[in-house]
């Protein structure tokens, strides 16, 4: 019968091991396993921070973040003179890819995805040419009407979203659902009555926006259905920003002309110009990540609340920077609104719940 070896009489049979070969007995001191965030070299800031503080911040962030991009176009196209929306949004597209790309590759915000076939390019290429229209007629309508006009008209999206989730996907919502976009669409009715800035061409590009981007989600929801073809939205950000800014070319040459010499040559007598596109750029693309970071850290309903209440403040800040005016009849109808959306969002998380 052979006797079960221990750890003991194995390594003692090894004369490199034997303790008697040295002359000190000296202990091996194994360090502990190292965790995932110092195998992978990632330290972030937020490590250090409370989650609660952690939180505060990012949403404060996704605040100035969206505010002051509303901002900048506005003084850049309305009241420093450079009125070449296509040109500006396609500097932000660029902005978003080169961003994106670092972000990703780089920085690992999120894992690197690719697009697997030349059809989800092509779905990809349809949600970027969705997402120009949407983003060149928001950036031209700030240049006839206020921002407060602007978010108040922009606050109708659900009304859009429905229309086009019923007439391409044949979707329909319960009638409580339906009842609750009826605020929505008397409140902008009231607001545009009473607006004293009213303009029919920005009313008009602006109505076109709000329905692009309510297109765009429903789209989205269709092409990208498949969890393969599923695409996280700062990887979508990378695919679509270049084939957006690459749609934008001919057009800001065709109608605007060579921006790129007036730019150029504007900078040259004045650099102020060169510092409120370049941050405006980086304020457009830190717009998309506080999005991320908010739903990342909150949920999706959680950003949808606070977009109701980035539209008030927006329009309340506009007022006090630019002074436009404003009626008790406009603010009353930017309210009901307001109130519409959040109450089709309350009959849109009732029907969710039934439904399941």
């Amino acid at each position: 019968m052979v006797e079960a070896q221990t750890w003991t009489t194995r390594r003692m049979s090894n004369p490199r091991l034997d303790s008697t070969a040295t002359a000190d007995h000296q202990l091996l001191d194994i360090p502990a396993t190292p965790t995932a965030e110092v195998r992978n070299g990632i330290y972030s800031v937020g490590s250090h921070l409370s989650p609660n503080l952690l939180t505060a911040l990012i949403i404060a962030s996704w605040f100035m973040s969206n505010i002051g991009v509303l901002l900048l176009n506005k003084y850049l196209l309305s009241f420093y003179g450079y009125r070449y929306p296509i040109f500006l949004t396609m500097l932000h597209m660029i902005s978003c890819a080169c961003y994106s790309y670092v972000a990703i590759n780089f920085l690992e915000i999120v894992p690197r995805q690719h697009i697997l076939s030349r059809k989800q390019f092509f779905k990809i290429f349809a949600l970027s040419a969705i997402f120009c229209f949407s983003v060149v007629c928001g950036n031209t309508s700030l240049r006839y009407i206020p921002v407060s006009f602007n978010q108040a008209i922009g606050a109708t999206t659900p009304f859009f979203t429905a229309i086009f989730a019923f007439l391409i996907t044949c979707k329909k919502e319960s009638a409580e659902v339906y009842c609750a976009l009826l605020p929505v669409v008397f409140g902008i009715v009231l607001a545009s009555n009473s607006e004293p800035l009213f303009n029919l061409f920005g009313f008009l590009v602006c109505v076109g926006s709000t329905a692009g981007r309510a297109l765009k989600s429903v789209v989205q929801g269709i092409l990208l259905t498949s969890e393969a073809e599923k695409l996280h939205s700062m990887n979508l950000l990378l695919y679509m920003a270049p084939m957006a800014a690459m749609i934008l070319l001919p057009f800001t040459l065709y109608i605007e002309g060579n921006v790129a010499r007036i730019t150029l040559e504007k900078a040259k007598t004045d650099s102020f110009i060169v510092f409120l596109l370049v941050g405006n750029a980086t304020v457009a693309y830190l717009v998309n990540l506080t999005n991320f970071l908010v739903t990342k850290h909150t949920s999706a309903l959680t950003l949808q609340v606070l977009g109701n209440a980035k539209a008030a403040l927006a329009a309340f800040v506009s007022v006090m920077i630019f002074k436009n005016p404003v009626t008790v009849m406009g603010m009353a109808g930017f309210a009901v609104t307001i109130m519409g959306v959040v109450l089709y969002s309350e009959a849109k998380k009732r029907s969710k719940v039934t439904t399941h």
